[in-house]
């Protein structure tokens, strides 16, 4: 994998290059000393992932994200030095296409190592999954139709995810009678700080979905674990290591299948912006199930990746951006007759 490395510290960039070079598998391709350079080299010569620390304004690091993701996009882990005292700038960035976040290793820390170098071969996994063509099951799926559940939304989302699920979030009135299960890829330990930013960004009650958790109306729950995040015969949230070969953790396929399998009266689903084709044949069987289903258009997408991959399946009813994703969670909800929360 050829990595290339973009507004660190020389101290920084020297540990990074010592670190990366125990792998024979990764390549230092080259160094930007700013980040605004990287997106002219990215142009010149697009490494497979770009490492971004975050020594300048917040509104330069994310323009800069928006603009690799636009111009020659690849997959951009943020650097920091101490990332937690800087976790909502973190998430603007991640929001505008930045995968995932880790500190720079300490000298002489072998944590430090390990926790980059993770990271690193789990971007390797999911570029490499997105360079494989799926194939769409299309097996109906029967479903019977049961009465006095919520209205369910089922939402999976990847690179760019967070701003765009904010954006729909923010739109809905504090009454919005749906249960909203979100399955963002993030690793775990960023699940919680999550939902804690999209609480604070939008009127419905924001939290990370607990294993034996049941829908509730009124409320968001984002996948919270590495583990796939599904729905079981009971209708209760669970996690499974299963398939351990999905290189996407938590999977929104995964978690799909299992919406179409145990969710008897079909709703809405929607799938928004990333890499790869995670939840694209997962959107389609919902579809097959009756589901209206919402594919985020290329325009508003950080990488039009897994949205573009259902719609060349036929698993899409619907192709919109988000503020037209917000209206018509409304609309739906106002044609069917689901009031608003009492209370």
């Amino acid at each position: 994998m050829r990595i290339a490395i973009a507004n660190a510290p020389l101290s920084a960039v020297e540990t990074l290059r010592t670190v990366l070079s125990r792998s024979p598998n990764y390549k230092l391709s080259w160094v930007a000393k700013y980040a605004a350079d990287a997106v002219s080299m990215c142009v010149e010569d697009k490494p497979d992932l770009l490492l971004m620390g975050l020594l300048m304004p917040l509104a330069d690091a994310v323009d800069c994200t928006l603009r690799i993701m636009k111009q020659s996009p690849c997959a951009i882990l943020v650097v920091a030095v101490d990332y937690e005292r800087q976790i909502s700038e973190v998430f603007e960035v991640m929001g505008a296409g930045a995968l995932d976040v880790v500190n720079v290793p300490m000298p002489g820390t072998e944590r430090g190592s390990y926790e980059l170098l993770r990271k690193v071969e789990s971007i390797g996994k999911r570029i490499a999954a997105s360079s494989t063509k799926g194939v769409g099951n299309r097996i109906p799926v029967s479903v019977k139709k049961e009465q006095r559940l919520p209205f369910l939304v089922v939402v999976g989302a990847s690179t760019g995810g967070p701003k765009t699920i904010a954006a729909i979030l923010s739109a809905l009135p504090k009454n919005f009678p749906a249960s909203i299960l979100i399955v963002q890829h993030v690793d775990q330990q960023f699940a919680d700080g999550i939902a804690r930013w999209l609480g604070q960004n939008c009127k419905l009650p924001v939290d990370i979905a607990r294993n034996g958790e049941r829908p509730l109306a009124g409320h968001v729950l984002l996948a919270s674990t590495n583990d796939h995040m599904v729905l079981t015969s009971e209708r209760a949230i669970a996690y499974t290591a299963e398939p351990l070969e999905n290189p996407y953790r938590p999977s929104a396929d995964v978690f799909f299948e299992s919406i179409a399998q145990n969710w008897p009266q079909p709703s809405v689903a929607i799938l928004l912006t990333g890499m790869g084709r995670d939840g694209a044949s997962g959107l389609l069987k919902l579809y097959q199930a009756g589901w209206h289903t919402i594919a985020q258009d290329k325009d508003s997408c950080a990488v039009y990746g897994m949205p573009k991959a259902a719609i060349e399946l036929g698993a899409a009813k619907l192709v919109l951006s988000p503020a037209e994703i917000a209206e018509e969670l409304m609309s739906y909800a106002k044609s069917r007759s689901i009031g608003p929360i009492k209370g």
